[in-house]
Order: structure tokens, then sequence, then C-alpha cells
């Protein structure tokens, strides 16, 4: 997200995996207009059920999301079969 280390709450997986599943579908299908408000609220509802690591922590990462300004295609790189969120 560049914008450090986030732990995620219990559960929040399954929340996020809608979420990444509908930004998924804005990028196979090259929906500009889909893409922003999904990335949006993806990265918004991340925040929202995550705590924020030390600035000095160094913890390994079982994901990494895209930040607000990422394109579609940096985006769609990023994309493995399970989407952005594992699971």
């Amino acid at each position: 997200m560049g914008e450090g280390q986030f732990k995620l709450q219990d559960g929040a997986v399954d929340e996020l995996n809608h979420l990444d599943a509908d930004l998924e579908a804005a990028v196979d299908s090259r929906d500009e207009d889909a893409f922003h408000p999904a990335l949006h609220k993806l990265l918004e509802r991340a925040r929202e059920l995550s705590v924020a690591l030390p600035a000095d922590a160094i913890e390994p990462s079982d994901l990494i999301l895209p930040g607000e300004g990422a394109t579609i295609e940096e985006v769609h790189d990023l994309l493995s079969n399970d989407g952005l969120i594992p699971g």
C-alpha cells in the first residue's frame, strides 16, 4: 500500500476477498470506471480492518496491496489466480 505494514484483524480476509473479486473483475474487463472505485474501496476497508505496525517493524507479509494511485495495468501485473487477497 506504500503506507507501511498493517496487521489485519481476524476474519478480515473474507470481507476483503469480496472486494478483491470486484477489483479483479474490473481489471479483467479493463473497466477504468469500475476499477478506481473498487481499488479505493478495497484499500479503505483494508485500513479500517487493520492496525498499523510501528514504522521500524519488519514482519513477513501475507499480502501486498497496490497504492491508491496504481494503474489498472500495475494491478493486473500484481494479480495471481487468487487475486490480491489469497484465500
